[in-house]
């Protein structure tokens, strides 16, 4: 459906876009009584609305979000599951070559062991963001596949709680997810990822599986850069582990690296004072559950730590001051005329606006890590809060 074709907006327009939903459900194969039964009772939901158009006023530090994340009662936890389900965690790894760590890793992120779901109701809140005109198109779909899923027995309608955004369940699948990655894992004839841990395990695994995870490696590891380090090499390109050795980076410990063929990524998540990483193809994969790097270091990292690895031998520093949305746009307009494409102001610091930094601190002597650092925005005299 084309942005011109997007459904009528909410709330003046909302029963006459729930019909119209209805109709396009039948007309993908929903059946006509799961339509109509479950858009009769659909209500909108204002405080969905409120959370799509709500932005994080500061941006998160990676020492804020991996220490929220990651810490000691979460590692403890995820052991004590793995011994709990060793039998089930054995079985999805067989058929699916995803260690029982990263599952666990996963199912602690996405809902801190099935502890929390969400407490809105899927069809509510996807007919809500359907009949918004600002993502009609995603959610219209989103909303079709959980009445699909729905209509297939999987959750009766009444059960099918979730995120303000309609993800589901232990691992917390988006619906069009559920309909093509779900297994039905305990043989009671349904794919249900509320109730039943082996349906919910067994099918993370099988999306991650669908991605391609390579069994045989881990997804990355923390290593030590020399001094004088290019930073401009942390710009996304794969090179070989025998290349990152040559110029000089170690394990996490000081220990060579080894002489393999295996492409990798440096991702330095805090700038050069912080962490640095290099990611494997399975931490692609990862991403491809969610496009956040700090979410790809923080599952592996768990997984790390829940299969018995201990901290990070340089943890992100916690002094780093969080940037506003304002801070980092004036940041952007202010690298643009002087020269450097950070590209279109958006108040998110991404490739374009770190490689842009890298320049400048190139350009002016500082050490090039594309981190915008209170030396970089005073030296711009780009102001903070």
């Amino acid at each position: 459906m084309a942005e011109s074709d997007a459904l009528p907006e909410a709330p003046e327009g909302f029963e006459e876009c729930k019909l119209q939903l209805q109709e396009k459900a039948i007309a993908a194969g929903v059946s006509a009584k799961t339509a109509k039964d479950v858009m009769t009772g659909v209500v909108r939901l204002d405080r969905v609305i409120e959370l799509d158009r709500k932005q994080p006023e500061f941006t998160t530090t990676f020492a804020d979000y991996l220490n929220r994340r990651v810490n000691d009662d979460r590692v403890n936890k995820g052991r004590e599951l793995i011994k709990e389900h060793s039998a089930l965690l054995e079985r999805v790894t067989e058929a699916t070559g995803v260690p029982a760590p990263y599952l666990v890793a996963f199912w602690g992120l996405e809902t801190n062991f099935g502890s929390y779901f969400g407490k809105m109701s899927v069809p509510d809140s996807l007919t809500t963001l359907a009949c918004d005109a600002r993502r009609s198109t995603f959610f219209t779909e989103q909303l079709i596949a959980a009445l699909r899923i729905i209509d297939e027995g999987a959750i009766p309608v009444e059960q099918m709680e979730g995120s303000w955004a309609g993800a589901m369940g232990h691992v917390q699948f988006m619906p069009t997810v559920f309909l093509k990655h779900a297994v039905d894992a305990d043989g009671d004839g349904r794919r249900d990822l509320w109730n039943s841990l082996p349906d919910a395990m067994m099918s993370a695994g099988r999306f991650l599986q669908s991605m391609n995870w390579d069994g045989d490696y881990r997804w990355g590891r923390e290593v030590l850069l020399p001094e004088n380090f290019d930073y401009s090499l942390a710009d996304g390109r794969r090179i070989e582990l025998s290349k990152w050795r040559e110029l000089g980076i170690t394990d996490a410990f000081g220990r060579p690296l080894a002489q393999e063929a295996i492409p990798a990524a440096l991702i330095i998540p805090a700038g050069h004072r912080g962490p640095a990483f290099l990611a494997y193809h399975n931490f692609e994969v990862i991403m491809g559950w969610n496009r956040s790097e700090f979410y790809a270091i923080a599952v592996g990292h768990l997984a790390d730590r829940i299969a018995g690895a201990g901290t990070l031998q340089n943890p992100p520093p916690v002094d780093t001051p969080s940037l506003s949305r304002d801070t980092v746009l004036e940041l952007q307009t202010t690298l643009n005329e002087r020269g450097y494409d950070a590209g279109k102001p958006d108040g998110i610091t991404g490739p374009a606006t770190r490689s842009a930094i890298r320049k400048y601190q190139s350009d002016e002597g500082l050490i090039a890590d594309g981190y915008p650092n209170q030396e970089l925005l005073d030296g711009l005299k780009v102001i903070t809060p």
